[in-house]
């Protein structure tokens, strides 16, 4: 081995220390992204990745700011205000993307959107309008 190659390989050891880390926790996102309607908990999240819970809750938090949870209740969101935009019912939106009550939905809807989904709806639906005049 060169100079150059020794070189390299100590800054990649060093620069790419947490690579296992970095791997973790986008997999978790990515399985989140991909599943967020399901039934998902931090027990099944860290099985699929093989890690401790408590340890995958650290590594989530100090990567993207926030745990699994909060992650997986912004992609709901998300992806609530995506089917609502495209006219679905506030009660098949809440039961696609994942939750199981629909009071909690509207709550967690309200907490987050600063408005109902029915109120989201009319807005959409008067954006619309306007737009089309």
């Amino acid at each position: 081995m060169n100079y150059y190659e020794t070189q390299l390989e100590r800054l990649s050891k060093t620069t790419f220390g947490n690579q296992w880390q970095l791997d973790t926790v986008i997999g978790i996102r990515n399985y989140i992204n991909n599943n967020y309607d399901q039934d998902l908990n931090l027990d099944l999240l860290s099985q699929i990745r093989y890690v401790s819970k408590y340890h995958l809750l650290r590594l989530f938090k100090r990567y993207y700011g926030q745990t699994p949870k909060q992650y997986l209740t912004d992609k709901r969101i998300e992806m609530a205000k995506n089917h609502l935009k495209n006219g679905m019912s506030v009660t098949e939106t809440c039961f696609a993307v994942g939750f199981e009550s629909l009071g909690s939905f509207s709550t967690l809807f309200k907490k987050k959107v600063a408005m109902t989904p029915q109120e989201f709806c009319k807005e959409q639906l008067s954006r619309s309008i306007e737009s089309n005049e």
